[in-house]
């Protein structure tokens, strides 16, 4: 069997040096160009693990055979607008497991894979500190402005360890990185925008432990096995997102007693409540304790 990927192109090295994938196509935008490319193939079946708009229009054009993972929005509707959680303990890998089943694909049950081209590792001796102690990685972005620890919590979080923190994030989160370092203690370096996204990764990998939001590198930390900490705002693992299989030390720090969580499955530019309690009411000496007691273990 022949395995084809289609990409947006500035996410094209998750899949490039994917030793399973035959063939990475990438979408840049211009679906004209897009379409003839995908015709010229003649698959045999589209499996569809985005169930979006632009891969129902690629289905009926293509006309072949396809099998769609299931979104379940009706149940995220329900959990979301009226706190009804009907939704099955079902994570979304265990659901794309399923819409393959009908190609006898079982799950290995060894977790996530993630393969970082060699021309895209960060040489850790660019790093302003003796890393050989390990450093921790902190993931301080995410889609929405609701899905993010907040500046100060993060920073005090680290003027609490001892460790060398790295931050990191996309461009957006660039000036959230300077706020967080503005008034620390010296322990913290940002590289927030200032690394690709498979550099980041292989940062990610290397690190003691991982600090996250809701957020990509999440699931890239889980893919490597690592001691995941990670923050739930607006969104709740309920909806099948958390990190999968990582490190049985791994710990999901939520609010749980809020009547608004979840307020949305994606998330907002601010709290839609104004109190923002799901990330201000996080427990920096409980997030701390875990850090203390995994980063040396």
């Amino acid at each position: 069997m022949e395995i084809h990927y289609l990409i947006r192109s500035k996410f094209a090295c998750l899949a490039d040096s994917n030793p399973y994938i035959d063939k990475v196509h990438k979408y840049s935008g211009n679906f004209g160009d897009l379409l003839p490319l995908l015709k010229s193939e003649n698959f045999d079946f589209i499996i569809d693990l985005q169930n979006n708009l632009l891969s129902y229009i690629l289905k009926i054009r293509l006309r072949m055979p396809s099998f769609t993972v299931k979104k379940l929005n009706f149940l995220k509707f329900l959990i979301v607008n009226f706190k009804i959680n009907l939704m099955p303990r079902v994570h979304i890998v265990d659901r794309y497991m399923e819409t393959v089943s009908a190609f006898e694909v079982k799950n290995d049950g060894r977790g996530l894979d993630f393969f970082i081209p060699y021309r895209e590792e960060f040489d850790r001796k660019h790093f302003p500190f003796g890393s050989e102690k390990g450093y921790v990685a902190f993931v301080i972005g995410g889609s929405y402005n609701t899905k993010r620890l907040p500046a100060a919590k993060i920073r005090d979080i680290c003027n609490n360890i001892d460790f060398p923190v790295i931050l990191l994030g996309g461009d957006k989160e660039k000036s959230d990185g300077e706020e967080i370092i503005t008034g620390s203690k010296g322990n913290i370096f940002n590289y927030a925008g200032q690394t690709t996204l498979c550099q980041a990764a292989s940062i990610v990998r290397d690190a003691q432990v991982v600090l996250t939001n809701d957020t990509g590198l999440m699931h890239v930390a889980a893919a490597f096995r690592k001691k995941i900490l990670s923050f739930w705002g607006n969104t709740v693992p309920e909806l099948g997102m958390s990190p999968y299989l990582p490190d049985p030390s791994s710990k999901i720090m939520e609010i749980t007693n809020l009547k608004c969580r979840p307020c949305s499955k994606l998330g907002y530019d601010r709290c839609p409540r104004k109190h923002f309690r799901c990330m201000n009411d996080i427990d920096v000496a409980e997030a701390v304790g875990w850090i203390k007691s995994n980063f040396l273990q």
